[in-house]
């Protein structure tokens, strides 16, 4: 039951706690500071308490301090009480303080009426005060209009008689101030034009205007015609100047037509001068215009310069219609006679027109262009240029032909000077001179055309520059791309061989031998001389150095042409064709050096492995690869000095090729003899061929047999060798050591890791079959079953032991078995047709559907001779480890006979 009351109590104090804002306690803390712990916000009774009593011995003093809390809980009882007696009366007051509140307003308001009233009182006396000042003031205003008016009025009828009297005198410097007065004053009476006497004045105004006029433009008529030299009334040319200024006042069309008759009539000796029927018209004689108006214009600065008033611009005018005039006869001409114009006479007169309007340019500041000229003539506002030339543009493209003309030639030259392409003595050859020659053309074309135009002629020369630069490189630089020539194939020694094989059956194995040391050197790739390595990197470098230039022409049309083309300006394609030009050379560097290199792999094949008896130092197939590297790899380092970056991707490419052809090379290998008394592929037939029979041969090879991994120990040795080589190879036979590329290194480091991995899992035995195969995943887990598969062929492991090992593998490796790699497949493919593969690749006489009887009868020999010679021939067949390689033998033979 406690428990319960304490639930109870606990709810209880929980409900009546009083939780207070943030704000509302800072506003209490304010008004009621207090240091009291029972005051503040986060009071905690319990932590009170301790405080009050912090141990034992002051529970002594607890009476006194219970007697002092119910003194203040008697306090606050005695205040709270107070305040809500003094709570009782607050709706009363409030009540009260409204009602005072409602009756000060009402007497505000009443206030605030009486004002207004008092304020509109005054308001109408003040403008019953004012009244007759207004009226005074409006009277003044009146009367000063009336005043102006009518000396306006007086100016106006006094000024229309004194300017009809001064007009007929000729006194045009005493009519330019009246003028502009009574012009003036008749538009301050337009307000008044419905009044009959000021129709009558305005009428006279215009008449007067429209008289002078006419009199100043026939006293410019009078004093500039051929007769006026002994006219008596001729104008004097002070007063031709105060005529001029008499017409800037008059109308906008009086000084127009007064110009444009002036101008016609300065130009009318050139017009009939540079007539188009005349001789001194064509292209030819283009300066002679420029100068005739050169002369006039001085001349007339001389006599009438200071006639004219400065802002009418007459030399200026006069030269603007001198430029249309010359363009619309000139364009008649050309259009009429476009046969007779060459590439000469058009950059003639192209030039001498673009040094007259730059000297225009000059002299003049263009303020006329605007009303005298069209947007389509004038394609840069305030500006003489192709004032006179656009006439030309639609004749442009006898340049760009002419271009196209001597590129042609030029191109021709180049590939001619090219049939004896002689590479420098240096080191370092640099590049072929004439791609410079190219491209200090285009240099001067590209000039020329921007003086010409940026527009469809600079787009036409940009196609043209397209069009020649694959043709440079068409044939300039890939015509000169030296090719190996193959081998001249005779067929004597292959016919002796057959003979051998078809009639002397009891010298088989010697016969055997023959063929195939016959098909053998039939097979070896042609090799690049040194100069023709040297000139293969010449050609490379020509190819760089006319990329990166071709992007700079690319970058420097597209900143010149117009903006209209700039988006068709695209050389891309030009620079992928030098991109192939490199790419090919290097393929035939690297293709040059692997053929090199396939000679040894293949000595390699022929060594028998099986038979080592110790462990020496690196076999002669790796002497013969390091001969081939030093020969080959500094030649092609120093040619390509400059291009660093290309001779770092053909050591990048040999070594991706010669890798896995060396990899290759291992599988058809039979280092071991462990247990399988047949010989080692194509290197067991040439040994056994060598020997005095096929079964001398076989017996020897099954006496090696016993365990014998120093076949594979020599192996490992020549692997790291041959890596040690492969490392340096960038810098071999070079006096100054680089540190290969990374990338470089991690190829090799990873191509020869795997040679090295498969040679330690020849080594390891296959027995017990579950340890073979874990150290197999730990040597090489990235394998395949075509790759397990080599190397148990590799290790002479029975065919029967080998069905089992692979089924124990793919149980070891599911995942293999349900999706083999790709690559392995065709590594696979690759290592089953590799020793037919080159002979096959080299031949130039593919055999034909068709052949003769005698042909047939041979290859008939041949079958029956390697498939009937009794147990010799067995042998032979064990030797070459499947039917299939036989029909690879056969199928050689028959490519190799004569037609």
């Amino acid at each position: 039951m406690n428990l319960v009351e304490q639930e109870h109590d606990a709810k209880k104090d929980h409900i009546n706690e009083i939780v207070l804002s943030e704000d509302v306690q800072r506003a209490i803390e304010q008004v009621l500071q207090s240091s009291d712990p029972l005051d503040q916000p986060d009071f905690n009774p319990t932590d009170y308490i301790n405080q009050l009593f912090p141990n034992e011995q002051s529970l002594s003093n607890i009476d006194e301090v219970i007697a002092k809390m119910e003194c203040d809980i008697s306090l606050i009882d005695d205040n709270i009480r107070s305040v809500v007696r003094g709570q009782v009366n607050t709706g009363e007051n409030g009540r009260v303080a409204l009602k005072e509140a409602q009756q000060s307003l009402t007497q505000l308001f009443a206030l605030i009426t009486d004002i207004k009233s008092r304020a509109e009182k005054t308001e109408d006396a003040v403008k019953e005060i004012t009244r007759d000042i207004k009226q005074l003031d409006s009277a003044k205003n009146n009367l000063t209009y009336a005043i102006t008016t009518l000396n306006h009025l007086h100016m106006l009828v006094g000024g229309v008689e004194n300017l009809k009297r001064l007009s007929e005198r000729r006194q045009y410097g005493e009519v330019l101030n009246p003028l502009q007065a009574i012009i003036e004053v008749n538009q301050h009476f337009q307000q008044y034009s419905e009044i009959a006497q000021i129709q009558t004045l305005s009428a006279q105004v215009q008449q007067i205007q429209s008289e002078l006029a006419t009199q100043i433009t026939d006293d410019f008529k009078n004093f500039f015609s051929p007769t006026s030299h002994s006219n008596a009334n001729r104008m004097t040319l002070t007063q031709l100047k105060d005529a001029c200024q008499v017409a800037s006042v008059l109308d906008k069309p009086v000084k127009k037509n007064i110009l444009k008759w002036f101008i016609n009539l300065q130009l009318q000796e050139y017009v009939q001068l540079f007539h188009e029927n005349q001789d001194i018209a064509w292209l030819d004689k283009i300066d002679k215009r420029y100068a005739w108006v050169k002369r006039h214009l001085l001349d007339f600065e001389e006599k009438y310069g200071t006639v004219f008033p400065p802002d009418w611009e007459v030399s200026e005018r006069i030269t603007v219609q001198f430029c249309t005039i010359t363009r619309e006869e000139l364009a008649k001409i050309v259009a009429r006679r476009r046969t007779e114009i060459d590439v000469k006479l058009l950059l003639f007169a192209i030039q001498k027109t673009a040094n007259f309007e730059q000297l225009l340019d000059k002299r003049f500041n263009g303020t006329t262009l605007v009303e005298a000229t069209s947007e389509e003539v004038r394609p840069e506002r305030g500006s003489f240029s192709s004032l006179i030339g656009s006439c030309f543009k639609p004749y442009l493209d006898i340049y760009t032909d002419s271009i196209d003309r001597e590129l042609t030639a030029l191109i021709e030259q180049f590939a001619q000077a090219n049939q004896q392409m002689v590479v420098p003595k240096e080191i370092n050859p640099g590049i072929l001179p004439n791609c410079a020659d190219l491209f200090v053309f285009y240099k001067k074309c590209m000039v020329q055309c921007m003086q010409l135009s940026n527009e469809k002629p600079m787009y036409d020369l940009v196609l043209l520059f397209k069009k020649y630069l694959r043709e440079y490189a068409a044939k300039v630089l890939e015509a000169r791309i030296p090719k190996p020539q193959p081998p001249n194939t005779t067929t004597s020694s292959i016919s002796s061989s057959m003979s051998l094989l078809t009639k002397d059956f009891q010298n088989l194995s010697t016969a055997a031998g023959q063929v195939i040391h016959n098909f053998l050197k039939e097979g070896e790739t042609p090799r690049f001389s040194s100069e023709d390595m040297r000139k293969i990197c010449y050609i490379l470098a020509t190819a760089e150095y006319c990329l990166e230039t071709v992007q700079q022409l690319e970058d420097k049309l597209k900143e010149k042409i117009d903006k209209q083309y700039v988006a068709k300006v695209d050389l891309s394609d030009e620079k992928d064709v030098y991109h192939r030009i490199i790419s090919n050379c290097i393929q035939l560097l690297v293709h040059d050096l692997d053929a090199a290199c396939e000679q040894s792999l293949l000595l390699m094949t022929k060594i028998a492995w099986h038979s080592i008896s110790n462990v020496g130092d690196q076999s002669g197939f790796v002497n013969q690869i390091i001969t081939n590297l030093k020969q080959t790899v500094p030649v092609i380092r120093d040619n390509l000095a400059n291009s660093r970056k290309y001779y770092t991707q053909f050591c990048h490419k040999f070594v991706n090729s010669f890798i896995p052809k060396y990899i290759n090379t291992l599988y058809r290998l039979r280092p071991t003899s462990s247990g399988s008394s047949s010989a080692s592929g194509t290197a067991a037939l040439v040994a056994s061929a060598s020997s005095s029979s096929l079964s001398e041969g076989g017996a020897s090879s099954g006496a090696a047999s016993g365990g014998n991994i120093l076949g594979c120990e020599q192996l490992l040795l020549d692997t790291h060798s041959l890596k040690t080589v492969l490392m340096d190879l960038p810098s071999i036979g070079s006096q100054v050591q680089r540190k290969p590329p990374a990338s470089y290194t991690k190829v090799v480091v990873k191509g020869m890791a795997k040679a090295e991995m498969i040679i330690k899992v020849v080594m390891q035995p296959v027995h017990p079959a579950s340890l073979y195969i874990e150290q197999y995943l730990k040597l090489m887990p990235e394998s395949s079953v075509v790759e397990f598969h080599k190397i148990l062929e590799m290790k002479n492991v029975r065919k029967i032991e080998q069905q089992q090992l692979v089924e124990a593998y793919k149980r070891a490796c599911p995942q293999l078995q349900q999706q083999p790699p790709a690559s392995s497949a065709t590594a696979g493919s690759q290592a089953v047709g590799a020793e037919s593969g080159n002979s096959t690749q080299q031949s130039n006489e593919p055999p034909t559907s068709g052949g003769n009887s005698t042909q047939s009868q041979q290859i008939a020999a041949a079958a029956a001779a390697i498939s009937g010679a009794g147990s010799s021939i067995m042998a032979l067949g064990d030797s070459l480890m499947d039917k299939g390689r036989i029909k690879k033998i056969e199928n050689l033979i028959k490519n190799r006979l004569p037609n």
